[in-house]
């Protein structure tokens, strides 16, 4: 199986990154699945219904979430209506939406994915761990009838991601990072046969500070204005991922490499 799971969607460029590159790629790599990180699609602040209209027309299948899921105030009346989207799993029981689910490829592939988010340096949400573990399948994907099995961990501490990594060794097909928006260079296959990456990057504008305007940015840590509100940067975005390949044996990860199209960061092509 040939799964692409592309960084957190910051603005436009980040979204005409994915609506410009994603349709060529998905035929191109021949990919069976696409999962994206959408939390910082609108405007960099949360994701409309409209712009998840805009991500599956483009190709997406399934759109993860992070501590920017509630921005946008209209989500709240969509989030438990559309399956696709989700939010980390371990915010409080009773929260709106699901950071779960089991998704059917037309082809009959099944993805189990599973969204959380970190708690160092974030939010007090419920132990990730055990949030993980209540959905994890105890054994390889195949065992429990998945072909994919998805960890998006959105989280600031790279210690944290690893440590998510290892305790899903061998269960999970990728456990991937997000938030920090820095495409990291360790896309490797741990001991048990899960893919990880740190961190996947950002689908945006990289002439900026992680996606927003720099000069605003620079106004805020430079202390010229209080509470300046960020805005993207609206310059071409570059489409940030981690694409995987899996034994159908198994469901766990044969090679993960990482992906970067359009922009200024250098291009990186799997194989």
């Amino acid at each position: 199986m040939k799964f692409l799971f592309l960084g957190d969607i910051v603005g436009r460029p980040g979204r005409d990154a994915i609506t410009r590159h994603l349709p060529r790629l998905r035929e191109q790599l021949r990919l069976d699945f696409v999962v994206a990180n959408g939390e910082n699609a609108a405007h960099g602040f949360g994701i409309t219904k409209k712009i998840c209209e805009e991500l599956f027309a483009a190709g997406v299948d399934v759109i993860s979430g992070g501590n920017h899921s509630w921005d946008q105030a209209e989500i709240l009346g969509h989030i438990d209506e559309e399956p696709r989207l989700l939010r980390p799993a371990n915010f409080r029981a009773g929260t709106p939406g699901r950071g779960v689910g089991v998704f059917d490829t037309e082809s009959g592939l099944r993805i189990l994915a599973i969204n959380v988010m970190g708690r160092l340096f974030m939010e007090p949400l419920d132990d990730p761990f055990q949030t993980i573990e209540a959905a994890l399948p105890p054994g390889a994907p195949v065992e429990s009838g998945f072909d994919f099995v998805l960890v998006d961990v959105h989280a600031e501490a790279t210690s944290e991601k690893y440590a998510v990594g290892h305790f899903c060794d061998g269960r999970a097909s990728l456990v991937v990072g997000t938030h920090t928006h820095v495409p990291t260079g360790d896309a490797h296959v741990l001991e048990g046969g899960t893919g990880f990456q740190c961190d996947a990057g950002m689908c945006g504008d990289y002439d900026s500070v992680i996606g927003m305007k720099k000069e605003l940015s620079l106004s805020r840590l430079l202390g010229r204005l209080p509470k300046p509100r960020m805005e993207p940067a609206e310059g071409e975005g570059t489409l940030c991922g981690v694409l995987v390949e899996t034994d159908p044996k198994t469901g766990l990860a044969e090679r993960v490499e990482p992906l970067r199209v359009g922009g200024r960061l250098r291009a990186a092509w799997p194989g």
